[in-house]
């Protein structure tokens, strides 16, 4: 796989490979890239139905300009190549966007510790905006929240218990679900095609709820 920098003729490639209705992993393989280079270039530069070569190349070059990643993490919000590819990465496993950036920028500040007017100076969004992502993740097991009473505010927090909780949380809203699946296929009937078909996805979603309960409790270990 080719590691350099995608070149202006590169970017035309990708555009041209869009407007063919190819998918990234197509176009990856004529560059002689990887998939996620394209999905991260196509989805930073206005998505594959605003995706323009010549706009995407001076925008790299003002990125480049302004510094590496690794320093503006440093100094303020993840808004480099990295930080976008694991919102990217973040979105893809579900989460909303605005959460996703609320996330990762807990993640990536230095002690995983943020309140809610840092949040919305690093991320340059609304109070609404961070106070509603916050309570998503707070609900999903991802962040948690402590009050600091001296200054009356709160401070959202992720640590290495996080993943954890996650799992947990995840694995019981699977298991509601199981449930409610079961109980529908009982309601219809288990002698119905609808019946049927009801309570063998509960049962499955019960079984996967299940093992991934049990695989975070046993490798819980390796978060401490």
């Amino acid at each position: 796989m080719s590691q350099g920098r995608l070149t202006q003729r590169d970017r035309q490639r990708i555009a041209a490979g869009l407007a063919e209705g190819r998918s990234y992993a197509e176009i990856a393989r004529r560059l002689d890239r990887p998939t996620s280079t394209i999905s991260r270039e196509v989805g930073r530069n206005g998505g594959p139905g605003g995706y323009r070569p010549e706009q995407a190349h001076r925008a790299t070059e003002r990125r480049a300009r302004r510094g590496t990643p690794a320093l503006r993490f440093a100094a303020g919000p993840p808004d480099g190549e990295l930080g976008d590819e694991v919102i990217e990465m973040a979105v893809r496993m579900g989460l909303p966007k605005m959460m996703a950036r609320v996330l990762v920028a807990l993640w990536l500040s230095e002690d995983g510790r943020l309140t809610a007017a840092e949040l919305t100076r690093r991320l340059k969004v609304s109070p609404a905006s961070v106070s509603m992502a916050v309570g998503y993740l707070i609900q999903q097991g991802l962040i948690g929240r402590e009050r600091d009473l001296r200054r009356r505010r709160d401070i959202y927090t992720v640590d290495d218990n996080s993943w954890y909780q996650s799992i947990v949380t995840s694995s019981r809203q699977t298991l509601e679900a199981a449930e409610l699946a079961k109980a529908a296929g009982e309601t219809f009937g288990l002698d119905t095609p609808v019946g049927r078909r009801l309570a063998k996805g509960g049962a499955y979603l019960e079984r996967i709820g299940l093992d991934t309960l049990e695989s975070g409790r046993r490798w819980r270990d390796l978060l401490s």
